[in-house]
């Protein structure tokens, strides 16, 4: 699963893909609308493949926690995210990352990963498939010796 072309930008919703390079600025693409735009250095950006989640421990990349939400709650979301009440949406994310750091990782944050969630499986642009492809042919070579 590579999320290195897909972006977060600042100030506006959802999620971008990025479709291109300029001089001095990137082209992308919404997720929610399909609409290009070039976006520039001051409308900060930033990669999925960049961001993670604060816990108690090492912080996890949000690959991992995709990931863990498809595990362990499944493709499609069993819940609306914008009803869910403060308490409930914890519960929900505590699932996805048992060990996140309740001080620094706020109910916003929690409902940006679980809507960037159902929009990038909806996009068809996550792919949990890739890991297993990798693992196997360590497990053959394990049988060979």
């Amino acid at each position: 699963m590579d999320l290195s072309k897909i972006v977060s930008i600042s100030g506006k919703p959802g999620l971008y893909k990025v479709t291109g390079q300029g001089k001095a600025n990137v082209i992308v693409e919404s997720l929610i609308d399909g609409k290009r735009f070039a976006a520039f250095v001051q409308d900060k950006m930033s990669s999925l493949e960049e961001i993670s989640i604060f816990t108690t421990n090492d912080d996890r990349p949000l690959k991992e926690v995709f990931k863990k939400i498809h595990s362990d709650i499944g493709l499609q979301l069993d819940f609306d995210v914008k009803k869910l009440s403060q308490k409930d949406l914890k519960e929900k994310f505590s699932i996805a990352v048992p060990d996140f750091d309740t001080e620094t990782v706020y109910p916003s944050d929690m409902k940006k990963v679980f809507v960037w969630y159902q929009m990038l499986v909806e996009k068809d642009l996550l792919d949990f498939t890739e890991e297993l492809v990798a693992e196997e042919p360590v497990a053959e070579e394990q049988k060979e010796e």
